[in-house]
């Protein structure tokens, strides 16, 4: 149990996020590879967003779903079945419930053969909305 436990932290990918702006931010990001067909990004910080998406570069992908992790312990799962292309990206995906911490998000992919058997680089964006100001 250990061993899988050591495995599942090497393979994940950390986004940081300290930014609080506005817009969208690249929140994470990963290579995918010929080896496994499985990876995950781990966000911390400021990691509240309302909405995501996923773009990839390098190489295609067929990005089969995602599951998204909130911090409150609920679950996302997205399906997507297609071929992204290089460069492309998925459309914006709202997240359920509005904006909402993320503590991780595990993709399920399949690689597309390609002439130069090049990996994909794939990168997780979210979506800040404008801070709520207070009225009084």
């Amino acid at each position: 149990m250990l061993l899988l436990a050591g495995y599942g932290a090497a393979s994940a990918q950390n986004g940081v996020m300290i930014s609080t702006k506005e817009g969208w931010h690249k929140i994470g990001e990963t290579k995918v590879d010929f080896k496994t067909e499985s990876d995950e990004i781990t966000v911390v910080g400021a990691d509240r967003f309302s909405s995501i998406k996923i773009k990839v570069t390098e190489a295609p992908i067929n990005l089969v779903s995602f599951v998204i992790y909130f911090e409150n312990g609920t679950t996302q799962s997205v399906k997507i079945g297609m071929d992204i292309k290089n460069p492309g990206e998925t459309k914006e995906i709202k997240l359920d419930g509005g904006e909402q911490d993320i503590q991780k998000i595990s993709f399920v992919y399949k690689t597309v053969a390609n002439a130069k058997d090049q990996k994909a680089h794939l990168e997780l964006w979210g979506y800040k909305p404008a801070k709520k100001s207070d009225t009084k």
